[in-house]
């Protein structure tokens, strides 16, 4: 039997298909007209992943696999879109199992990294939830890919419009908001509603599962 060890990020981080697959991942969205998907991306998911669980208060370790899922989640896109969850959450198990994590712990990870996306998915889990909820928080133009305004899309407008994007957690009172500072002279609010409506639903539900309540706040203004 492979014996077993508490698998750290950074063991994660360091592994040479993780490195690769998420380089190559981010590359093969670009192509495809996608925002950045790459290892900011990934960093900034981790960290709040972590953070949602941590300040809830659920045991440590949870909060370690959440951020490791948060790195791991987007990998499958190496393969094409399509099913990325799905072939992000093989993926990453042969990485973890050759790592030496427990098969318990794998399948928790598999688990939330094949179920993030809107289109098949849904929290099923905390460390699901807490993946969701962080992967949909990224919403900066930082990720904007495309240097030329006059030809952005809905998605380059929002993403480019939002100044600021922060997930604040308060544990006292079971909310989780985030809050969204949109430049309304480059997309309107009705255009984050236009293709992130679905997205916030799914939030909403992982955050239900965790015990509290998702807000959403853009310029100040709570809309959810």
């Amino acid at each position: 039997m492979q014996k077993t060890e508490v698998i750290t990020l950074n063991q994660v981080k360091n592994h040479p298909s993780v490195a690769t697959f998420i380089a190559r991942a981010d590359e093969v969205l670009g192509a495809m007209g996608y925002t950045e998907h790459g290892y900011r991306h990934a960093d900034l998911v981790a960290s709040i992943a972590y953070n949602i669980l941590s300040c809830l208060d659920f045991p440590p370790r949870e909060a370690e696999l959440a951020e490791i899922s948060g790195y791991l989640h987007d990998m499958g896109n190496v393969a094409g879109r399509q099913d990325h969850g799905a072939a992000g959450a093989i993926l990453s198990s042969i990485v973890l199992r050759e790592l030496g994590m427990p098969e318990v712990e794998i399948g928790i990870i598999m688990s939330a990294i094949g179920t993030h996306e809107e289109e098949n998915g849904s929290a099923v889990n905390p460390v699901s939830a807490a993946l969701i909820i962080a992967d949909k928080s990224d919403v900066h133009r930082t990720r904007v890919r495309n240097t030329d305004f006059s030809t952005f899309d809905i998605h380059d407008r929002v993403n480019y419009a939002a100044q600021r994007s922060f997930l604040r957690v308060v544990s006292a009172k079971k909310t989780l908001s985030l809050e969204i500072d949109i430049d309304t002279e480059i997309s309107q609010v009705m255009e984050y509603f236009e293709i992130f409506l679905s997205r916030m639903v799914m939030c909403r539900r992982a955050a239900e599962l965790l015990g509290c309540q998702f807000k959403l706040i853009i310029n100040g203004v709570s809309l959810l």
